[in-house]
């Protein structure tokens, strides 16, 4: 018998081009960059990382290219304790690549090229089906076909296993079936006025709340930035909490860490809100820090940092 709940995350892997600048480019603005970095990403990868690193027993499905990029992103998840022995090895497509700029600020934008996750099925999700069967939850994003998330949603949830679904990239046209499939949606603000079509959705979380609740969604976890996190909840109801006090370095793979130490917590039987902040914790963690994967901290290191983490008001 397993002593932890087994995650499986299923979803992109990329390697992140990562360019520092003063700020990020307007729209048809031409800036220069001071440097470039080539570092693992995808928000697939980032998930399954984080919930390694924290300690939680954790599968990834992915699809990557036959490349030097797809080992290095293979080696990256190893290194932070996920299995990687269902990563699918494409001989015709290259690994998936997003190219990121990063303003002093710590704010980003950022442009993905599918790759090798275009190529992620319904099929291949019906050839391992054993890692469904066998996990507890299962960690959903949107960077691979939607139509293989629905299906990957539809079969978890007939399983009877807990669906986390990160709605990012929000597509032009949502089905509206993965409302029903998840457990937990965990939008950020932008997100969730794109889902609901409120465009100040910052002052009408409870409307854009009642919208998702609507259309069939269950529990909403919103992260806000420095505004913090936003929950609405059967067993909660409304409840803000407040963003932790640092000094954002860099927002790479924040709000993925979120995702996964979330999904990592209720698992372990956390009730949402406990599960909202510790998550809370660890994505204020990964801003402090440059890169993706490589910013995504340890529990030894959360634990360590809780008790001095201050908190802004409001």
């Amino acid at each position: 018998m397993r002593d932890k709940k087994r995650i499986l995350v299923i979803g992109s892997l990329n390697l992140d081009m990562v360019v520092s600048a003063d700020h990020v480019p307007l729209a048809g603005e031409t800036i220069l960059g001071r440097n470039m970095a080539l570092v693992p990403g995808g928000k697939g990868a980032n998930q399954a990382c984080a919930a390694g690193r924290l300690g939680a027993d954790t599968v990834m499905l992915g699809a990557l290219g036959q490349d030097a990029h797809g080992r290095l992103l293979e080696s990256s998840l190893r290194e932070s304790g996920v299995d990687v022995s269902r990563l699918l090895w494409r001989d015709h497509k290259e690994t998936g690549l997003a190219m990121i700029t990063v303003g002093d600020s710590g704010e980003n934008s950022i442009v993905v090229v599918p790759g090798a996750n275009a190529t992620l099925t319904l099929e291949d999700l019906d050839r391992n089906r054993d890692l469904i069967e066998g996990c507890d939850g299962v960690i959903l994003q949107l960077e691979i076909p939607v139509e293989t998330v629905c299906h990957g949603a539809r079969l978890a949830k007939s399983l009877g296993k807990t669906v986390i679904l990160d709605p990012a990239p929000v597509p032009r046209h949502f089905p509206e079936e993965l409302y029903g499939y998840a457990d937990v949606i965990k939008p950020n603000e932008t997100e969730l006025g794109m889902l609901t079509g409120i465009s100040d959705v910052t002052n009408h979380l409870e409307e854009a709340a009642e919208v998702i609740r609507n259309r069939g969604g269950k529990d909403l976890v919103v992260t806000l930035g420095e505004k913090g996190v936003f929950l609405a909840s059967k067993v909660y109801g409304i409840r803000r909490i407040p963003a932790v006090k640092v000094k954002a370095v860099d927002t790479t793979a924040a709000g993925d860490a979120f995702t996964a130490a979330l999904a990592y917590q209720l698992l372990e039987g956390r009730g949402l809100l406990e599960a909202a902040e510790f998550a809370n914790l660890v994505s204020a963690m990964v801003v402090t820090r440059k890169g993706a994967q490589s910013s995504i901290p340890s529990m030894e290191e959360v634990e360590n940092w809780r008790d001095a983490a201050e908190f802004l008001e409001g």
